[in-house]
């Protein structure tokens, strides 16, 4: 698989085929892994002091916050696969 960036937000970046899943942080189940992250030292916060929209898991471990939405991600993701394979 070819590696591209991914804008998650305020110009920060993420290499696509380390993301995991893009879930969103309602529930309760995402709060804890959120804060479980946040004790180990594996959460990442790019919000810029924005609410938090969506929650990225990487295959490293590392929790990343973003203030995107989940959907707008899944379109960058599959936008720039799509360009790739033309």
């Amino acid at each position: 698989m070819n590696d591209f960036l991914i804008n998650i937000g305020f110009n920060n970046m993420v290499v696509s085929s380390r993301i995991v899943a893009v879930v969103s942080p309602l529930s309760n189940p995402m709060k804890r892994m959120k804060e479980e992250s946040k004790n180990n030292g594996k959460l990442i916060d790019v919000t810029q002091g924005r609410k938090t929209r969506a929650i990225i898991i990487m295959d490293s471990g590392h929790i990343i916050l973003s203030a995107l939405n989940p959907e707008t991600i899944s379109q960058r993701i599959n936008g720039e696969e799509s360009k790739k394979k033309i």
